[in-house]
């Protein structure tokens, strides 16, 4: 009897195996995948005919927006991602997705709004005070930037693009002792961060007099393939 019954179950589940349904869900899981791991063309693919057939899910439209966005079509990612929130305004997922499409776009002021709403939904959200502190920085709300940063500092203490963005705001508003220790802060938390060697490398050639320091930072960012560090580099008549 045990025996009969696995056999019906094993055959029940090949069943269900290999349903057009589950092909279909394999299709999107296929299509999310490959966008997460920056494959965008594939996932494009995928998502596009899974979507043809269930326009109606949410998720499909949220992940070809992602693949849209990252191949430069921001346009039709705006879309995806409108359709996306049209029955799930609250999703923090898309809203995050949303405001950084409109910032692709540089549509700084919406995409504020956009990561304000973010914000309402999830107060801890890290990602969301980081990159509405970006954009305020982008526009000149350094005050309010700075707010946004040092929040998301907060939540989130391990993300080396918090240090990166309130560095620049530091920068930007000539403080420039605290604008190096964040950028290296940042490349502690990741030290193939080249961006942010390339700019404590200028705070130090610039702006702290410091030209064997700034040296040391083009070289290490353009031995990881930064070409701003080579240039600066070139610029002095330094070797890599």
């Amino acid at each position: 009897m045990v025996l009969r019954r696995m056999v019906i179950m094993s055959w029940f589940c090949l069943m269900i195996l290999a349903s057009p349904v589950c092909a279909d869900q394999a299709l999107m899981v296929k299509g999310m995948e490959a966008q997460k791991a920056g494959r965008n063309e594939e996932a494009l693919k995928l998502l596009n005919e899974y979507v043809g057939r269930y326009p109606q899910v949410r998720e499909a439209r949220y992940y070809r927006a992602l693949a849209l966005n990252g191949l430069g079509r921001h346009k039709e990612a705006l879309e995806d991602v409108d359709m996306a929130l049209a029955d799930n305004p609250h999703n923090i997922n898309f809203l995050l997705a949303k405001g950084n499409i409109l910032v692709a776009l540089e549509r700084r002021p919406e995409a504020i709004l956009i990561y304000t709403q973010a914000m309402q939904c999830d107060p801890r959200s890290a990602e969301a005070c980081k990159e509405r502190g970006d954009c305020l920085a982008q526009e000149g709300q350094f005050a309010e930037a700075m707010t946004d940063l040092n929040k998301a500092a907060g939540l989130a203490p391990r993300d080396p693009w918090v240090f990166n963005k309130r560095g620049m705001v530091w920068f930007c508003q000539g403080e420039y002792q605290k604008a190096a220790a964040d950028f290296t802060a940042a490349i502690r938390l990741q030290p193939d961060l080249a961006i942010s060697y390339f700019f404590r490398g200028n705070i130090y050639r610039h702006h702290l007099k410091q030209p064997d320091k700034a040296i040391a930072d083009y070289r290490k960012g353009c031995g990881l393939g930064s070409s701003l560090c080579c240039g600066e580099l070139e610029k002095m008549g330094v070797k890599p």
